[in-house]
């Protein structure tokens, strides 16, 4: 017997709500990432980007606005760019 693991929690609402974690899931075909890994992922991604822009110096303007920024790799509506999804 083939078993399909499928994710139907929230499908038809996953407007930018944890889509990445459902299409992960559904693809890997098991409960294999929460919200809670995929952001400590999107932190630690946010952490090396933060170290590549003060190469540069930190006390450049272009530094100084890219930490006043919000993550670009997760938000509070459960986005996850699609870096958080390679990693």
């Amino acid at each position: 017997m083939i078993v399909v693991y499928f994710c139907s929690a929230q499908w038809l609402i996953c407007k930018g709500s944890l889509c990445a974690q459902h299409c992960l899931n559904n693809l890997l075909q098991g409960e294999y990432f929460s919200p809670v890994e995929l952001s400590s992922i999107a932190q630690q991604l946010d952490e090396e980007e933060r170290m590549r822009m003060a190469e540069g110096g930190v006390q450049t303007e272009e530094y100084r606005t890219f930490l006043q920024q919000p993550s670009g790799n997760m938000d509070d509506s459960g986005f996850f760019s699609i870096q958080v999804r390679h990693v």
